[in-house]
């Protein structure tokens, strides 16, 4: 966002931190979430070897760096922060095979993020077949307090719902020129994460989509430069 853009929305900014069933939450710049009670990050929809899978069912090559890249944003928020644990909420790889494809280099920077830590890796639609071979551990969800951490929301959750699947993002246009950011989206009930992989895309959060979650509205919290934005509902825009 342009220090302009950013001016004017730095009215509606209540901070990055959130509370959600009584647990403190963090939301970083990077689309990462900290869990400062528990030490844990949470990071979702990593997808990585997005760019192998395209190439290995289509033959349309994307430059393969999508794995490195998403892989060097998360190694610089786990040295930043120190977790204790990790939670990579669900779609990690883009598919079930995407562990085989890794460069070795991927393989060893996973290994180093993984010392010393635990390491949880949830099942998501795109890669519940995979179930070894990157190290950590796997399951369906995470219980932590008065969290509940999944990859796909459930309509029907109870509050401390944590989940990704969607890739959410804002849209806010002012003065003639629009701006797109990944973002989290909250009610105070439940928590959606952005999308971390570097080749994801994104859904609107005004998308019908989101609507069974938020009956009440939301806030979206846009991931601006150096800095989470907190955007009502009825600023935000449709594609």
């Amino acid at each position: 966002m342009t220090l302009a853009l950013g001016q004017r929305l730095e009215k509606t900014v209540k901070g990055t931190d959130l509370a959600l069933a009584g647990e403190a939450l963090s939301l970083d710049r990077t689309g990462a979430l900290w869990l400062p009670e528990h030490r844990t990050l949470v990071v979702s929809d990593l997808h990585l070897e997005k760019g192998s899978s395209f190439a290995a069912r289509s033959g349309q090559f994307l430059p393969p760096y999508d794995t490195r890249e998403t892989l060097a944003c998360l190694h610089e928020v786990v040295q930043r922060l120190d977790p204790a644990c990790v939670v990579a909420l669900g779609d990690s790889f883009h598919d079930a095979r995407g562990p085989e494809r890794m460069e070795p280099g991927d393989r060893a920077m996973i290994a180093a993020l993984q010392e010393g830590r635990d390491w949880v890796w949830i099942a998501g639609n795109h890669d519940a077949a995979v179930s070894e071979g990157v190290g950590g551990r796997y399951c369906e969800t995470v219980q932590l307090g008065g969290l509940t951490l999944r990859h796909e929301p459930l309509a029907a959750a109870g509050a401390g719902e944590i989940a990704g699947h969607l890739h959410p993002c804002g849209k806010v246009s002012m003065r003639g020129r629009s701006v797109r950011r990944r973002c989290f989206v909250s009610d105070g009930q439940r928590l959606v994460m952005p999308a971390f992989g570097a080749y994801t895309g994104g859904l609107n959060v005004r998308d019908a989509a989101f609507e069974p979650l938020f009956p009440k509205g939301f806030t979206a919290y846009l991931l601006g430069d150096g800095r989470v934005f907190a955007i009502g509902r009825t600023m935000l825009g449709r594609d």
